[in-house]
């Protein structure tokens, strides 16, 4: 194994966090937090919208209706093709927030837009598009297992305890389908950002931006280990903030359908 794959191995969490606030200050926690919103509004309402759609396109195929015992492939098929449709749409910006959130005391991309306009004439328009086949490979199962988990867990759940509060039911099922998919597709999200970051900043990526070169160069470095480099944070991030999304995505949609109910009547 190579000497940097041992280095790597001294990485943790709290190395990692007193790493960054002593290189770079408290602040630095929150680099590259406006591209992130900017990416996650309309990822999230994109994926939300085209899953609802999709199960209604995908209702209509003969086998897959409401009365078929194929929920479950719709949800997967539904939440899959949600994913890739999101993905695809935002994924520019997911390049830019990526660039901006590794900079460490160097910054080389001042904002989205510089970065943006940077990325395009250090690497082309299709830097923008670095990762994107690791990603649509990673985010149509990612979102598929989420939407499927969380929509099993919560109709078992609202089956067995009918009058817990929707808001709590969410958020825990959303918990838990984030840390499933989290962990069935962490390896080829780790390879996507390994493939953004080629590049950064100016410099020569060191080799060909391919999936299996990527992937080839992890195993070498660091072994098959590499693939669940930093999934211990990933944890930490996914728990929360894939409840949160499903409690906050349940509450609106309830408030939103009492409205329209009042309007009508």
């Amino acid at each position: 194994m190579h000497a940097d794959a041992a280095a790597l191995r001294k990485y943790s969490i709290w190395h990692e966090a007193s790493r960054i606030v002593r290189e770079e200050g408290f602040r630095a926690f929150w680099k590259g937090n406006l591209v992130t919103i900017v990416h996650r509004l309309p990822y999230s309402a994109i994926s939300f919208y085209s899953y609802d759609r999709y199960k209604i396109l995908l209702q209509m195929v003969p086998g897959l209706d409401r009365e078929s015992n194929n929920v479950g492939v719709v949800r997967l098929l539904g939440g899959g093709l949600a994913g890739i449709t999101a993905a695809s749409a935002t994924y520019p910006l997911d390049v830019v927030r990526t660039r901006l959130a590794t900079q460490k005391t160097t910054r080389y991309y001042k904002g989205i837009f510089h970065a943006m306009s940077t990325i395009c004439r250090d690497e082309g328009v299709k830097g923008l598009y670095k990762g994107l086949g690791a990603t649509l490979l990673g985010v149509g199962p990612s979102i598929a297992i989420s939407f499927s988990v969380y929509e099993s867990l919560r109709s078992h759940w609202k089956m067995e305890r009918p009058h817990d509060s929707t808001a709590v039911v969410s958020l825990f099922s959303g918990s838990l389908s984030g840390i499933a998919s989290s962990t069935a597709t962490f390896p080829l999200d780790l390879v996507k950002r390994r493939m953004q970051l080629q590049g950064a900043a100016g410099t020569a990526p060191g080799h060909k931006s391919t999936i299996t070169g990527t992937v080839r160069d992890i195993l070498q470095k660091e072994g098959p280990r590499g693939f669940y480099r930093g999934i211990a944070p990933e944890y930490l991030k996914v728990v929360p903030s894939v409840g949160i999304a499903f409690m906050t995505y349940e509450t609106l949609k309830s408030l939103l359908s009492s409205m329209d109910a009042d309007d009508e009547s």
